[in-house]
């Protein structure tokens, strides 16, 4: 992992030179970041990570000879390094397939050009600062430990009546995690704020449904959670929950940051809800969902965080934890079994 004055070394996957040559036009307008290589399937892919040892691979999914998929199952596995998967929409399912098998985070190739440069440029920035042996223990994650310590459920009628997840880097591996775990039949909505690329929500929505007995669907204006529903917010607009409780989009401001607003609907759920909501805040960079934690403790509604020990980054859930707006701090494995408890019922799925 690079000092963050020190040059970021990029291996650049595509079966397409065009795209390469766009990607690497893009990355070396930067000076802190260094292309040490091009490959053009993944079997070259996995041979050049071993000899070059870069510090991030952006990496295409459809390839001739070795496809990404298994690419990145075996770099993960013989010479691990973040990976940044380069996409494009027709294949954003298969993207997040990816991001099931160690990849760090998607971004769709028609961004990579003047508009989506910045963008390009400050994923791979974060990523070279991602620990891969902390990002490989949080996604190795996949069953409630056997010995994990369960706390009876809250008395009846003092669950909570919506959960609000707030996430971004390394925050799809958890949210999907968790929501494998839930029941058709939790008790509470469950809205969700991740920072994603634009054009991905709806193929993240689409790979978590698949994992989890729960229905995950995009927000939707006007529409009043239900239990047993996921909402997730579109990343080209923002969802906040309005006061009488129905799902509200804003759209994206020119100089938003984060994409969508992970403090607008904590905020607006801590408005709606106060003392009967719920906030989780996950791994991630940056410090967007803080805000809203703060105003949901405020509020009187339980807070909670992701440790750092199973978070691929300690970022945004570092921060509120320090800040003293977190409740209750907890292992990703053992969250499914909290959310449980503070919804009053319900039992984990195997």
């Amino acid at each position: 992992m690079p000092n963050l004055e020190q040059a970021i070394r990029v291996l650049v996957v595509d079966d397409s030179p065009s795209v390469r040559q766009k990607v690497i036009a893009v990355l070396t307008s930067d000076p802190l970041i260094t292309i040490v290589g091009e490959a053009a399937d993944g079997a070259e892919a996995v041979a050049m990570v071993r000899s070059l040892k870069p510090d991030v691979v952006t990496m295409d999914i459809e390839m001739p000879v070795m496809g990404g998929l298994e690419a990145i199952e075996k770099i993960m596995h013989q010479s691990p390094v973040p990976i940044l998967v380069v996409a494009a929409q027709t294949g954003v399912r298969i993207a997040f397939d990816a991001v099931s098998k160690g990849a760090l985070d998607v971004f769709e190739k028609t961004n990579v050009g003047a508009d989506g440069g910045a963008a390009l440029i400050r994923k791979v920035k974060i990523l070279s600062r991602i620990s891969v042996e902390a990002a490989q223990k949080a996604l190795g994650l996949r069953a409630i430990k056997a010995t994990a310590s369960v706390e009876p459920p809250l008395e009846e009628g003092a669950g909570v009546k919506i959960v609000a997840i707030a996430s971004s880097t390394g925050g799809p591996q958890a949210i999907n995690f968790i929501l494998s775990r839930l029941p058709a039949t939790f008790p509470a909505p469950i809205v969700i704020s991740q920072h994603v690329i634009e054009g991905f929500s709806q193929g993240m929505a689409d790979w978590l449904d698949a994992g989890t007995a729960l229905t995950v669907t995009m927000a939707t204006k006007g529409v009043q959670p239900e239990p047993g529903t996921v909402y997730l917010s579109p990343s080209e607009a923002s969802m906040k929950i309005s006061r009488q409780g129905v799902i509200l989009l804003v759209p994206t401001e020119a100089a938003q940051v984060y994409h969508p607003s992970c403090d607008l609907l904590l905020t607006s759920v801590a408005e709606a809800y106060r003392d009967e909501a719920l906030g989780l805040i996950l791994s991630g960079m940056g410090d967007d969902g803080v805000l809203g934690m703060q105003a949901l403790k405020a509020a009187g509604g339980f807070t909670l965080a992701q440790d750092e020990q199973s978070s691929v980054v300690y970022g945004m859930n570092g921060l509120a934890v320090s800040r003293g707006l977190i409740d209750k701090v907890l292992p990703l494995d053992e969250i499914p079994a909290e959310l449980l408890r503070r919804a009053a019922g319900g039992e984990l799925c195997p």
